[in-house]
């Protein structure tokens, strides 16, 4: 008898939980998440304050401008979600390692994660470390808080599962994969403001059309992603050898 297979499932820790499934209700995503390709659990930190006035944060330790959220409060509201030990648990942060594409991959094809959206200055490091928090920024800059970073990793992940997308295809030839930025797009009109679609695109020669998208790739690469293609090189250069 096959094993049955588990929705895809999203928990989300944040202070304003109004703002969910916002983008994420709409479009590929919130069709997906209407017929159950995948769930979304939006949960209060609040809830897990305990003095009436619902307080989560409190002055920075040695001094600082803002906020910090307590520790005791974020832990108890990470242990209130009671998520499953193989899920992960991803605070937002500036200060995180770079989301890519890679990492999407890997969160899509597993049972979906508790995002911890952060606030104010920052979050108390001792429940960083003491509920493992693995930290993820979607660029070096800073937002007001963790919520639209997350709908984007959330988004990122949510095409990629089987179903949303229309091919599944769609997501294998696309910027990122192999280290490169995708190739131009053109469709109808044929010509447009005095500019034609290239000539190779309308050929019919697959072949010739699968070299230039490639030849494409690898220029808009080089000019505008170096640190992308330098990876991409070193991964193509051939392994140095001796005569024996």
């Amino acid at each position: 008898m096959a094993s049955e297979t588990k929705t895809w499932r999203a928990t989300v820790l944040t202070l304003f939980p109004e703002m969910f499934p916002g983008p994420l209700g709409v479009s590929l995503a919130g069709r997906a998440l209407a017929a159950g390709l995948w769930a979304l659990e939006t949960r209060d930190i609040r809830d897990s304050a305990t003095d009436r006035h619902r307080s989560v944060d409190d002055t920075p330790a040695g001094g600082g401008p803002g906020m910090v959220l307590r520790a005791d409060v974020l832990a108890a509201a990470v242990d209130a979600a009671g998520v499953a030990p193989d899920r992960p648990r991803l605070l937002m942060s500036p200060r995180g390692r770079p989301l890519t594409q890679s990492r999407v991959m890997e969160l899509a094809a597993g049972p979906g994660p508790l995002v911890v959206c952060g606030r104010f200055e920052g979050v108390d490091q001792r429940v960083i470390e003491a509920r493992g928090l693995e930290e993820i920024s979607v660029g070096d800059y800073v937002l007001s808080g963790g919520e639209i970073a997350a709908m984007a990793l959330l988004d990122a992940c949510v095409r990629l599962l089987p179903g949303v997308m229309g091919s599944a295809e769609s997501g294998s030839d696309e910027s990122f994969s192999d280290c490169l930025l995708e190739y131009p797009q053109y469709t109808r009109p044929q010509a447009f403001e005095g500019q034609s679609i290239p000539e190779i695109l309308i050929s019919g020669d697959h072949a010739k059309v699968a070299a230039w998208r490639l030849a494409e790739a690898e220029a808009l690469t080089k000019v505008r992603r170096p640190d992308l293609w330098a990876v991409r090189s070193s991964q193509k250069r051939p392994k140095n050898t001796t005569d024996g």
